[in-house]
């Protein structure tokens, strides 16, 4: 985990990934707006250079008596170079019961943990 050192503005670009369920965006979105950041969505085939502040993301889920998220990374770039990133794995899940966690408070964890402060003036 690398959190994002504090900038100027509030403007957070999020590139879409298609292949993510589209609620994983929809509470990044939240939670990042929830921190004072303006998130503007960004097509799939956007370059990191489109925004100042740019993130990607991807997250799989898989079943096992229910569905859970297994695993997810949120990247942040500045100007296209890696300022941050954060991780959630719960791969080697097996028998562990704490991988059925809610997926929406495990990403809303991973942004404060890639933003701690809050947006910048």
């Amino acid at each position: 985990m690398q959190p994002v050192e504090r900038f100027d503005g509030k403007e957070v670009c999020i590139v879409e990934n298609p292949d993510v369920r589209s609620g994983f965006i929809e509470a990044y979105t939240r939670s990042l707006t929830a921190k004072g950041y303006v998130v503007r969505k960004l097509p799939a085939n956007a370059s990191l250079v489109e925004c100042r502040i740019t993130s990607t993301y991807t997250a799989n889920w898989r079943w096992d008596l229910a569905m859970y998220m297994a695993f997810a990374a949120i990247k942040v770039y500045n100007n296209a170079k890696p300022v941050g990133e954060a991780k959630y794995d719960a791969m080697h899940g097996g028998g562990n019961m704490n991988k059925f966690i809610d997926a929406e408070k495990k990403i809303g964890e991973l942004v404060n943990q890639l933003f701690p402060g809050g947006a910048g003036v």
